[in-house]
């Protein structure tokens, strides 16, 4: 993999960008992004172990009084916390009569089922049994093996990221008529960055990509986020994929180093047209060692909403990839 020397993170976060090229002028990046090369990263990917792990929704939106909720693949599953703190999980259909159980309360570590009362405190009843799951501090995930089909792990793969002190953290999420891998191929293509998504990307350079002998299928990307005007935040980031469903840009050189971008994609299920949804989870951990971060910190609760704003206008032009890209796969006219 060739990759070519960065230059050292300047003393302010903030550059000027000079010399701007206009969005219409700018090199395009068709031939380098290869359809094979996307298509083999992806095919890698696919093959990698997630032990069955899926991840349901974020850790802040676990609360004491509501179970967290999300069909995969067509089942329904249901989070919550016991009276011990403990996180539970099962499926999301009452054993009784087959009520929503996302829609019953949580009394005291016990789910309730808001029809007639069956309490569920976890324990295997009635024929409605516990489900292992995980709380990795940002996301909760649960495991379904019949779901996976492969074999499956005591935990889920989590990605390397900046300990809660240092960090920032926002969890977008979004829908879309796609499966998983056009969700993961939207991220194994950083050449459509500032082609696609002008607005937020600037002077972005592919300067490291896999071929045959490669096994990390390592992208690194030099690139500037804009703030305003010619204000931008040049970095350099790497995205790999871990497992099937998930895709982590981590800043490796420039303002935020150790920041990661984690991109999680979950089967829901099929619509009421019989097409494909996937939910996408991405988590934000934002992290830096000037001094002025810890100011930051202290402003994360008004940070989050802009953060996930961010995310949100991105992932409307993603979603559109990942579905476009679905549609031309099931009518037999995706390119190459």
């Amino acid at each position: 993999m060739k990759r070519e020397p960065s230059a050292r993170r300047p003393r302010l976060p903030l550059s000027l960008r000079r010399g701007p090229v206009p969005w219409d002028r700018q090199r395009p990046t068709w031939q380098d992004a290869k359809p094979g090369l996307i298509a083999e990263a992806l095919k890698r990917a696919q093959a990698r172990p997630s032990g069955n792990w899926y991840v349901v929704g974020a850790s802040a939106a676990l609360r004491g009084d509501r179970p967290l909720a999300r069909t995969v693949a067509g089942r329904e599953v249901v989070v919550w916390r016991g009276a011990d703190g403990r996180l539970l999980a099962g499926p999301g259909v009452c054993p009784h009569l087959g009520a929503p159980l996302a829609d019953s309360p949580v009394r005291c570590g016990t789910l309730v089922c808001h029809w007639h009362g069956l309490a569920l405190d976890g324990a295997s009843f009635a024929g409605w049994d516990p489900l292992p799951a995980h709380d990795d501090g940002v996301l909760v995930w649960v495991r379904l093996d019949e779901v996976g089909g492969e074999e499956p792990l005591d935990a889920p793969v989590v990605p390397v990221r900046p300990t809660p002190a240092r960090g920032v953290t926002a969890v977008y999420e979004g829908t879309g008529v796609c499966e998983p891998e056009d969700v993961v191929a939207n991220r194994l293509d950083p050449w459509h960055g500032a082609w696609f998504h002008p607005y937020s990307f600037v002077d972005l350079t592919v300067v490291g990509s896999p071929d045959d002998h490669d096994t990390d299928d390592r992208f690194t990307v030099d690139v500037s986020f804009k703030v305003a005007g010619r204000l931008v935040v040049p970095v350099r980031a790497e995205f790999t994929a871990p497992e099937p469903r998930t895709v982590v840009m981590r800043i490796t050189e420039g303002e935020g180093v150790g920041s990661v971008v984690e991109t999680h994609a979950t089967p829901l299920g099929p619509d009421d047209r019989g097409r494909p949804r996937t939910a996408v989870t991405e988590a934000v951990v934002a992290a830096s060692d000037r001094p002025g971060f810890g100011f930051v910190r202290r402003a994360a609760p008004l940070l989050r909403p802009v953060m996930r704003t961010a995310a949100a206008r991105l992932w409307r032009d993603d979603l559109a990839y990942a579905e476009r890209r679905w549609q031309l796969r099931s009518a037999g006219r995706f390119p190459g």
